[in-house]
Parts: structure tokens; C-alpha cells; sequence
């Protein structure tokens, strides 16, 4: 994962720690990092998918899928056959650029509190101030 898209993941996960609402089951499939060749045929043949997106949420009976890109990432074709796949299944999907970008779908979605200042406005603040 990229540094600035693994940075939006933390914070993202952060957020949904803290201002995830009741009820909501969220994760991030851990199908990134090295494997060697036999270990990823392993779990190829298991049910690993690649482009499977960065969080998955489950709530009110509704699933969604969050692709998360730093301002200028792009999505890999993987990502994007994904994304076309479990949005065709019924589920919601975006692929926001940016933490802001990112925190406000997941309050469009339901999935998160609202907040007055999303955490990017609060670090151009902190970084504003010093």
C-alpha cells in the first residue's frame, strides 16, 4: 500500500473506531503485503480475491464497499472489476480521493457519526497553527 493510501487507512479505521455507528460490522481484507508463490496458490484456490476493496461494511442489511485512493491514486483493473461485481450484487460502493473525501461518504452512508470537523479540517488547523 502506498504511504499516502495507507495514511487515509489508518485515519479511516480510526474514525470508524470512534464514530462507527451501533449495529455496523466493518473490516479490511487483508489480501495486500509479500507472499511467496505456494502460500498465495494457497489462498487463490481458498477464495483470495485480488481488487477486493480496502473496508467492507455490513449494516441495516446492507453491504458496502469502500475503495479508498489518495488525491491522484488510480484504481487498478482488479479494483475496478470488483467494485463493477459487488455493485451489480446490490451492495453501495465509492472510490473516494482524500480522508475527507472518504469520511464523507462513509456519514452520507450512515456508517459514521457526524462530525463538526472531519479529521483533515482538524490537521490543516494543527498544521495552520504551528
Amino acid at each position: 500500500m502506498k504511504r499516502a493510501e495507507q495514511q487515509i487507512h489508518l485515519a479511516v479505521a480510526q474514525h470508524l473506531r470512534t464514530r462507527g455507528v451501533p449495529g455496523m460490522v466493518w473490516f479490511h481484507p487483508a489480501n495486500g503485503g509479500f507472499r511467496t508463490k505456494r502460500e498465495a496458490a494457497i489462498l487463490k484456490a481458498m477464495g483470495v480475491r485480488a481488487g477486493v476493496s480496502d473496508f467492507i461494511f455490513v449494516h441495516n442489511n446492507k453491504v458496502f464497499a469502500l475503495e479508498l485512493k489518495a488525491e491522484r491514486g488510480r484504481a487498478s483493473e482488479a479494483q475496478m472489476r470488483f467494485l463493477s461485481d459487488i455493485d451489480r450484487a446490490g451492495a453501495y460502493t465509492a472510490m473516494p480521493a482524500g480522508l475527507d473525501a472518504a469520511l464523507a461518504t462513509l456519514e452520507a452512508w450512515g456508517l459514521i457519526r457526524a462530525s463538526v470537523k472531519t479529521m483533515g479540517q482538524v490537521l490543516k488547523t494543527a498544521e495552520a497553527a504551528t
